[in-house]
């Protein structure tokens, strides 16, 4: 059945064959446990597909090797492996190298506005964008060090992520970002990953959706979304995903 809510999005069999994973993608369970002694088997999980060929799908087509020297500049801020410091920085680690690449295009050209990132994007040349996305990439995925993964101030933000609320046409996070907001598919990079993204860099986000001051999502989903989020949903699904 396909359900069409008052703007124009189908919602159902069409979202459900657009996001169809190919079996081919399926975690790789024996990924390298990380050497961390916080939560342990819980990281595990988190890094279960960063298999080197899942990585390679993402962080297609540029070259990481060369990426490596050419994101000196955004190092800076991102930090060395895209684990930011900062929580207003979005950690960059794992992203889809084509969305990276699709979202430096867009502060190119002013469709996304910030006033850093507007003058930073306009430094880096057409051949070096693939490369430096595709570093980053590479990264093991974004992820917390899994303190406060149950605080309760979750829960609404974990309900809405999981099942979303129909009834005011929002839908699910997990049919668009996938199992914990760790992606869809390694080559499904329409849909950023937003598991393990920095709390308040979220937040800022989702109110940069609802308030219209970003506007650059797949046919304005984001915005058609947010705009039923209250503050207090906002907030918990900002801790929520910051906890993945």
């Amino acid at each position: 059945m396909i359900i069409t809510n008052k703007y124009g999005i189908s919602i159902g069999l069409a979202l459900a064959a657009l996001l169809v994973i190919p079996a081919s993608f399926a975690a790789d369970t024996k990924a390298k446990e990380p050497e961390s002694n916080i939560n342990t088997d819980w990281l595990k999980n988190r890094f279960a597909d960063d298999s080197p060929e899942n990585i390679k799908l993402r962080s297609a087509p540029g070259d990481p090797v060369a990426g490596k020297e050419k994101s000196q500049l955004c190092q800076g801020c991102h930090g060395e492996f895209g684990m930011s410091f900062e929580t207003m920085i979005p950690n960059l680690a794992g992203q889809y190298g084509k969305y990276i690449s699709k979202e430096l295009r867009n502060f190119q050209s002013g469709v996304r506005t910030h006033q850093i990132m507007n003058a930073m994007a306009a430094t880096i040349a057409d051949d070096d964008l693939a490369d430096i996305a595709a570093y980053f990439a590479s990264q093991q995925k974004m992820h917390s060090d899994g303190t406060d993964l149950n605080d309760p101030k979750a829960d609404v933000g974990k309900n809405l992520f999981l099942h979303g609320d129909m009834n005011r046409m929002v839908i699910a996070c997990t049919n668009c970002h996938g199992v914990d907001g760790k992606g869809r598919a390694p080559n499904i990079s329409m849909f950023p990953v937003i598991g393990g993204q920095k709390e308040g860099y979220i937040r800022g986000q989702l109110f940069n959706w609802r308030d219209k001051q970003r506007h650059n999502s797949p046919n304005a989903i984001m915005n058609r979304i947010a705009e039923h989020l209250t503050d207090a949903e906002i907030d918990s699904l900002a801790l929520y995903l910051s906890t993945r």
